[in-house]
């Protein structure tokens, strides 16, 4: 398997937490950002930290912090392509992205993307859930290749900003996991959710 470069999107306003960056915040002894990186470090050959503004303030990660190329605020698809920018440069042919408030996403996310990607034979490859008799994508968690970063970019700078009318026009598969992998935390009622979700009090 070609190496991953793994990508933590943490470029969000959080408005609903009332601003800052939601992976600083502490779950059960540990940031957010901590859990990410520790289940997706296992995971890809490389990590770096999609943020803007100062980055010096995820000093104490060790890890390259890249910022957006683009200069109005775009949405997660932003920091996707910084990941490809990136990854262009020092020869990787994919990135997985996965944002930093989602603590519960699977040990195996990249095995499944990889999986999902090679058997439908197409270049992007999205997690999702079933919800209701539904399927429902969760784009911040993805298998994206490098050689569509010129494609994005475009479409970006054409105003661009719902990511899955760019994964579709591309064809990007799904793989479907657990109904909680994905709870992300938006709210302070998602934050006490999450401290019961740790604790067993909910299933």
């Amino acid at each position: 398997m070609t190496p991953h470069l793994g990508v933590i999107l943490a470029g969000g306003q959080a408005r609903r937490m009332g601003g800052g960056d939601k992976g600083l915040l502490v779950l059960e002894g540990m940031t957010l950002l901590d859990r990410v990186i520790d289940r997706l470090g296992p995971q890809v050959d490389r990590l770096v930290l999609n943020a803007n503004g100062d980055p010096d303030r995820f000093a104490e990660y060790g890890l390259p912090v890249i910022s957006d190329t683009l200069d109005e605020f775009a949405g997660p698809l932003a920091g996707v392509l910084a990941g490809l920018d990136y990854a262009a440069d020092r020869g990787f042919e994919h990135i997985i992205t996965a944002a930093a408030d989602t603590p519960f996403f699977p040990h195996d996310l990249v095995e499944r993307l990889d999986r999902a990607a090679l058997k439908a034979n197409t270049p992007i490859a999205l997690a999702a859930t079933h919800e209701e008799g539904r399927l429902v994508r969760h784009p911040t968690f993805g298998r994206w290749p490098v050689s569509l970063r010129a494609d994005l970019r475009a479409a970006l700078e054409e105003g661009l900003r719902k990511v899955v009318l760019w994964t579709d026009k591309h064809g990007a598969a799904s793989t479907a996991f657990e109904t909680d992998a994905f709870f992300n935390v938006n709210t302070p009622e998602d934050l006490e959710r999450a401290t019961d979700m740790i604790k067993g009090r909910v299933s």
